[in-house]
């Protein structure tokens, strides 16, 4: 089977890294920051010989029987776009990106336009601990016929849930209110508490109230998650936020989550920290006190 991976971020690469140990796949990846020598992605390509470089995002489409898009946000459209000139008829699109319901039915015209079978697909975890067989709610006329393939390819925690584009993305949307905002929410207490050198009695009086085996190892994980890629995640906020708006509600929360996300990414240096103190320390020193 000949797969595109459209994207090369964690995602993409982990993916890449899973799929190679599936007989018979053929492989091929691109991104927009290959061009750039020394970016994340053209730097793990380098890592994996069995997958091709193309140079082209309609060069990926070509003769590819399955197209996995996990880029950012706020490109998902575009991504979808730019792989319509080289799809095969019949091509399976798996879009794994976080976005709104509007934005994924968009996607889903232009594919399914272009002759390709579209697949909404929303993963309901980090990656990183799973993998290929993280949980993943699919979506849309064509997830049935996919399904099988999914299997086989090692998404095991792939299910459907709805033959209706739209349902698989509203639930990560709501789930990343919770989730995102967690991390924003603990950010801005924790960098409030340093101030005042607090912080510990309010760790503590959490785990009073919330049960965690650890809210300073859980906080340190949430924010560093939001530093670490933070730009990534406000642009998913912000598609959260206009998830919000569709339903009728002013998203005040899940905009003010993005501002945090956007902010938090500037703090890579952070994530060097051992300790929970330091990471908030360096996040705090452009701040006036």
């Amino acid at each position: 089977m000949k797969i595109g991976l459209l994207g090369f971020g964690e995602v993409g690469e982990t993916l890449a890294a899973d799929l190679l140990a599936i007989p018979d796949v053929e492989l091929a990846a691109y991104d927009t920051q290959f061009f750039d020598t020394r970016s994340a992605p053209a730097v793990a390509i380098k890592r994996y010989e069995a997958v091709t470089a193309a140079t082209t995002a309609t060069a990926l489409a070509k003769d590819a029987e399955l197209i996995i898009s996990a880029v950012t946000a706020a490109q998902d459209v575009a991504a979808a776009r730019s792989i319509t000139p080289g799809l095969m008829h019949g091509a399976f699109v798996l879009d794994l990106n976080s976005v709104s319901p509007v934005t994924k039915r968009e996607c889903a015209t232009i594919i399914g336009d272009a002759g390709g079978r579209y697949v909404e697909a929303a993963v309901m975890s980090p990656i990183a601990p799973k993998r290929i067989a993280s949980p993943m709610l699919l979506g849309g006329p064509h997830a049935e016929d996919f399904l099988p393939v999914a299997a086989a390819l090692g998404f095991s925690g792939a299910r459907v849930v709805s033959e209706e584009v739209g349902q698989a993305s509203a639930t990560k949307m709501c789930r990343s209110v919770i989730i995102k905002g967690l991390e924003a929410l603990l950010a801005e207490s924790l960098l409030t508490a340093r101030h005042y050198r607090v912080e510990d009695d309010v760790l503590a009086s959490l785990g009073d109230l919330l049960k965690s085996p650890d809210w300073a190892v859980l906080a340190q994980y949430m924010i560093g998650r939001s530093i670490e890629h933070g730009a990534r995640r406000a642009e998913e906020m912000r598609e959260v936020a206009a998830t919000v708006r569709s339903a009728g509600l002013d998203p005040w929360m899940s905009d003010a989550c993005a501002k945090h996300q956007d902010r938090n990414a500037r703090f890579r240096d952070a994530l060097h920290s051992r300790e929970l103190s330091g990471m908030l320390d360096i996040m705090r020193r452009d701040i006036p006190c």
